[in-house]
């Protein structure tokens, strides 16, 4: 991959026409149209600066697994053993949560009953493991041709909701919503644009497929960010003034709601089909993000059944990978009964994965940054310490009712992960293999 392919995929894992469309529901309900107006800015700044943290680690440790080989790097074999897990749980969850929102979109423009959503879901999870399994150059080129499709989408919803929609005045941006005390339900509704930027660790994933991974992966997390950022903004900020009057009652998105409300029913569901489109891309980009952290993980046996998952074909697939993440993110949706308690597990654990090497990176920046071509400078201690509290207090936020059951799914996950640990995998994993011969 270029440096623009690998970009592209973690700004297709981003979607904003994913993400943001897909919660709006949700962010609105909880903090109104102030929401959007500045709870969107503020999850830019601190997952701009997360991003950063972990471009420089990238730049460092440029290999497929990422935070699992950066974890091996700068902490024990038990610490990269948890946060490749956790990375893989988040990767299922996002790629539930992503697929099972196209159905959602899709269905009330072909026609497919609301009740059987589900079945639609897995058909969509199907056809991208199917994908999945053909030549990495042509999944690179889907790549490529979904950025085209998430920037023209936004820039299409954009024009026609400013030139075709009544919009409300400005002053309704300040609006809150009713929710008591509000501080506490506007940070609850920072899981909209929090579960959004996730998966930006994608440009890290593909590194060992990148051109100079050292400079170009670095560079396609921070921009992939940044870019999603700005558009994202003007997105969630046009949608909002385009409300006509706010659903109640009804299982259909919000955003649908407000493309047939201000464009009227065939424009509206014309729009919906392009925001299926581009989910369906982040699902298929996301899909490549988790089965390559599959096989990166099974390379050195951490999984059960690694001989199988670190199998590649003779075009470098690893067929078994992607089938295991397709199925496990069908089981998880199972599970998990709605979007928002799927992605907000999905946010949290992949933000431990997230933090967990930036902190220990932060501990021991000296012994490492050295191997960086890419870093913040004298800046980069402060940036990671930010990065690290504010993503510690955003963790413990979006497992709060009412997303309970993500919490206790999670913590039900740790304390399995720890059982096996401590059961038997401590004493027959040693992490990455250059670590045990380094050892």
């Amino acid at each position: 991959m270029g440096g623009f392919s690998n970009f592209a995929i973690s700004f297709s894992i981003i979607s904003i026409l994913t993400g943001a469309v897909t919660l709006y529901g949700y962010g609105f309900e909880m903090g109104g149209p102030l929401e959007m107006t500045l709870g969107w800015p503020l999850a830019t700044v601190f997952s701009l600066l997360l991003a950063a943290s972990m471009a420089e680690l990238c730049s460092a440790f440029p290999t497929s697994g990422a935070m699992y080989h950066w974890t091996a790097a700068l902490g024990t074999p038990g610490m990269a053993w948890f946060v490749s897990w956790m990375n893989l749980v988040g990767l299922m969850g996002m790629l539930a949560g992503i697929n099972y929102s196209c159905a959602q979109f899709l269905g009330p423009v072909i026609g497919w009953p609301g009740e059987r959503v589900f079945l639609l879901f897995v058909l969509l999870t199907v056809g991208q493991a199917l994908f999945n399994l053909l030549r990495v150059q042509w999944v690179s080129w889907m790549n490529d041709a979904s950025v085209a499709v998430h920037i023209a989408g936004v820039l299409l919803i954009l024009g026609a909701l400013w030139w075709g929609a009544p919009l409300r005045p400005v002053s309704y941006l300040w609006e809150r919503s009713t929710g008591t005390p509000y501080a506490w339900v506007f940070l609850l509704g920072l899981l909209q644009a929090h579960w959004t930027f996730t998966g930006f660790d994608a440009s890290a994933h593909m590194a060992e497929e990148t051109e100079n991974p050292r400079m170009k992966a670095p560079w396609g997390m921070v921009l992939s960010v940044a870019v999603a950022g700005v558009f994202g903004y003007a997105l969630l900020l046009m949608l909002t003034l385009a409300i006509q009057r706010v659903p109640t009652g009804t299982s259909t998105p919000m955003a649908i709601a407000i493309f047939t409300g201000a464009l009227g029913e065939r424009a509206g569901m014309l729009m919906s089909l392009g925001v299926s489109l581009a989910m369906w891309f982040c699902g298929l980009s996301t899909l490549v993000s988790g089965s390559r952290t599959v096989y990166s993980f099974a390379r050195d046996g951490g999984l059960p059944g690694s001989e199988h998952f670190r199998r590649v074909d003779e075009h470098g697939v690893p067929r078994a990978a992607v089938v295991a993440m397709a199925g496990c993110a069908i089981g998880l949706m199972a599970w998990g009964e709605a979007v928002p308690v799927v992605t907000s597990l999905s946010t949290v654990a992949l933000y431990w994965a997230y933090v967990i090497p930036v902190w220990l990176g932060w501990r021991k920046r000296q012994e490492w940054i050295g191997e960086a071509e890419w870093t913040l400078g004298r800046a980069g201690w402060w940036v990671n310490l930010f990065a690290i509290v504010y993503t510690v207090f955003i963790c413990g936020v979006l497992v709060m009712p009412p997303n309970a059951l993500a919490g206790k799914t999670l913590a039900g996950v740790v304390v399995g992960l720890a059982l096996l640990w401590w059961g038997g995998v401590r004493r027959r994993f040693g992490g990455p293999t250059w670590a045990r011969h380094e050892g």
